[in-house]
């Protein structure tokens, strides 16, 4: 073999384990990088799909990150349940309670930020009970949070007897839903200070530290002076505050309070954290990942309606995802079929030691 075909061999053989560590990182939620590519694929093909249906228009592409928003807020706090190694199942039902809470406080005529200060109180409480009686009775958050999420459905539909409540307040409207900066909606924001103070604190503070060693192993989380019972409890309760921020920003949406907001939500929060690189085992979790995985699984849904699939057409497909995505990312599935990229792991790092 000449010089110049090892060398080019070489190049390639670099290039291959530099892309195989870049997947190997991405599946354990380490490198969002390979999903952002994912999602500008997945755009470009439904592009050419939809090429006649207005579906890449400023308008159309605006109208996905809106109605992306409050999954995206509650996405990130997602994150941080299942990187300390719990789940909540109640996030999505406390969306019509706190929204109804708001829309009859704003009817009183309190101020909106009153009204959507209880609203956010309310879903932290609930948090707060879901993390205290999951670490105080050592019962899976499983089971609690789905007795919660039965609560908070019943309750939704006693606050008003299955009525809809009617919003009137410009101010509440205007900076939780319905208004823009500069043509850019004001949702955008909100999802973009959801992913900034997400990664920040996941990244880049002791908290966040302390949350993925309670996730990875609480025994020796505990040993090492970190009390796992609180930051369980932390973490569920900034869950159940983004899920009142979620009806919120529902109410700014759409004008009122209804007790269905939020029914279909779970799902697409759940597949946007664990198709982000959230381990289902805990202590690995990417927020950059799962919002990038928001906007992709609101992007389909987009693309879904345009095609002319509905709602279960819509539900079925974000279950096959969720399944796929729990498969590439448990362990099993990582020893097996992805055992090519475990050797590749070995590669990069000895070359940059």
């Amino acid at each position: 073999m000449s010089e110049q075909a090892a060398q080019k061999s070489t190049l390639w053989a670099r290039a291959c384990r530099s892309a195989g560590w870049a997947l190997w990182r991405s599946s354990h939620g380490d490198n969002p990088a390979i999903l952002i590519g994912i999602m500008i694929a997945i755009v470009a093909i439904f592009a050419v799909i939809l090429r006649d249906t207005g579906f890449m228009t400023a308008a159309n592409l605006l109208a996905i990150v809106r109605v992306s928003t409050a999954t995206t807020v509650m996405t990130v706090p997602t994150v941080y349940v299942l990187c300390a190694s719990e789940i909540d199942l109640s996030i999505a039902s406390i969306i019509p309670v706190s929204a109804l809470i708001a829309a009859v406080l704003l009817s009183w005529h309190y101020h909106f930020l009153i009204a959507a200060g209880v609203a956010v109180a309310f879903g932290a409480l609930v948090g707060f009970m879901n993390g205290w009686v999951t670490v105080f009775f050592g019962l899976p958050s499983f089971v609690v949070t789905l007795g919660s999420m039965g609560v908070m459905q019943g309750l939704a539909q006693i606050i008003t007897q299955t009525n809809t409540i009617s919003i009137a307040d410009d101010r509440f409207l205007f900076w939780f839903g319905s208004g823009s900066v500069a043509s850019i909606p004001i949702l955008a924001f909100w999802s973009l200070g959801a992913l900034v103070i997400g990664t920040v604190v996941l990244s880049y503070t002791a908290l966040g530290r302390r949350v993925l060693a309670t996730g990875a192993n609480a025994h020796a989380a505990r040993y090492s002076g970190i009390r796992t019972e609180r930051v369980k409890i932390g973490v569920m309760v900034a869950s159940g505050a983004a899920g009142a921020l979620a009806g919120i920003l529902y109410d700014g949406q759409y004008g009122a309070g209804d007790f269905t907001l939020g029914s279909t939500d779970l799902l697409p929060v759940i597949a946007a954290a664990i198709i982000g690189g959230c381990s289902l085992s805990g202590g690995k979790g990417s927020v950059v990942g799962a919002v990038v995985a928001s906007l992709l699984v609101g992007t389909l849904n987009n693309a879904l309606i345009l095609i002319g699939f509905g709602a279960p057409q819509q539900l079925m497909v974000q279950g096959i995802i969720i399944v796929g995505a729990v498969i590439l990312s448990s362990r099993l599935g990582r020893g097996t079929p992805w055992r090519w990229l475990a050797a590749l792991e070995d590669g990069p790092r000895h070359h940059r030691d």
